[in-house]
C-alpha cells in the first residue's frame, strides 16, 4: 500500500490518478489527515497505516511568499520531511521525495548532474534541499526526484496563467533569460509510480525533454492554443520578484538513463496533450 501526500496539489493529484488507473491500493492525504506542522500527526498516521511506500508530494511551493514566510516554508519542506523520513524508516517503508531545480545555484548553461554542487538562491530552494538532506540521512530506501516548471490539471501553473492573460492581453512581456524544462505531472506520475516499485534508490532528475525560456514556453502555449498574443522577451532584471530565480534550470537525465527508467516526452508534446486535458 502506498500513501500519497498532497492530493490537492498538481503532482499528488496525478500520482493518485495513476495509482487508481493501475488499481493499486493507496491512501491520499490532505491537511485533514496529516498536519505537516505537527510531528505527532505525521508519525501517528504513517505508523497506523504501515505503508510499503510514501510518495511525499505535499510541499510549500509559494516561492516568492517563502521569502517572508521562511519559518513556515522550512517547517513544511524541511522539518515535516524529516519526520516523514523517520516514520518511513521505522515502518520500513520506501520514501519518494519530489524536489526541485532550485537546489542549484542556477549559473552557467550546461545541464546540472544529480551530484553537482548545491547552492540554492532563495528560501524555497534551501527548504527543499534541507528536505533532501533529511531523506538521505534518515531513510536509505529513498528516491529523490528533482523536477522544474511544473504544470498539471489540478492547481495553478504557468500554462493556466498565460491562457487567462490571453483573454485580456494582445501582448505580454515574458522572461527570456531563464532556461529550463517544463514538467507535465501526468507524464511524471507514471515514472514515480514505476520507480517506487523498484529498489533503484537514489537521486534523479525528471522533466519533460528539451529546454526553453519562459518566453519560448509562453509562445508555444499561445501557438498551440491558437491565441493571438505577441510575446515580448524581457530580462530577469526587468521583472523583479521577491525571490531570486535561477538563470539555468537545465537538468541532466543521465541518472534516469543509468537506472533504466524512460525519459518523459518532449515538452512541446506535453503542452499539446495538456491543453486537450484541461479543455475536456
Amino acid at each position: 500500500m502506498i500513501i500519497v501526500t498532497g492530493i490537492t496539489g498538481q503532482l499528488g493529484y496525478d500520482v493518485a490518478d495513476e495509482l487508481d488507473r493501475r488499481s493499486e491500493k493507496f491512501i491520499v492525504t490532505t491537511r485533514k489527515e496529516i498536519d505537516l506542522t505537527d510531528e505527532k500527526s505525521i508519525k501517528d498516521f504513517i505508523t497506523k497505516h504501515k505503508p510499503d511506500a510514501v510518495i511525499h508530494c505535499a510541499a510549500y511551493t509559494a516561492v516568492d511568499k517563502a521569502e517572508s514566510e521562511a519559518e513556515l516554508a522550512l517547517t513544511v519542506n524541511a522539518l515535516a520531511t524529516r519526520h516523514i523520513a523517520e516514520a518511513c524508516r521505522d515502518v520500513e517503508a520506501k520514501l519518494l521525495y519530489p524536489s526541485t531545480d532550485y537546489v542549484f545555484g542556477g549559473d552557467g548553461n550546461t545541464p546540472y548532474e544529480v551530484t553537482d554542487e548545491k547552492a540554492p538562491c532563495n528560501v524555497y530552494g534551501r527548504s527543499k534541499l534541507l528536505g533532501e538532506d533529511s531523506v538521505r540521512a534518515i531513510n536509505r530506501r529513498n528516491f529523490i526526484v528533482r523536477i522544474s516548471w511544473v504544470f498539471g490539471k489540478n492547481g495553478k501553473n504557468f500554462v493556466k496563467t498565460m491562457l487567462n492573460l490571453a483573454k485580456t492581453h494582445k501582448k505580454l512581456r515574458v522572461i527570456a533569460d531563464q532556461i529550463g524544462s517544463p514538467t507535465y505531472t501526468k507524464d511524471l506520475a507514471p515514472l514515480l509510480v514505476d520507480m517506487v516499485h523498484t529498489d533503484k534508490f537514489g537521486t534523479y532528475h525528471a522533466t519533460n525533454e528539451g529546454f526553453c525560456s519562459w518566453a519560448e514556453f509562453a509562445a508555444e502555449i499561445f501557438k498551440q492554443a491558437k491565441k493571438d498574443v505577441e510575446v515580448e522577451a524581457i530580462t530577469t532584471a526587468e521583472y523583479p520578484t521577491p525571490a531570486r530565480r535561477p538563470f539555468n534550470s537545465r537538468l541532466s537525465k543521465k541518472s534516469l538513463d543509468a537506472a533504466g527508467f524512460s525519459r518523459l516526452p518532449d515538452w512541446q508534446d506535453a503542452v499539446k496533450r495538456y491543453l486537450i486535458e484541461i479543455k475536456a
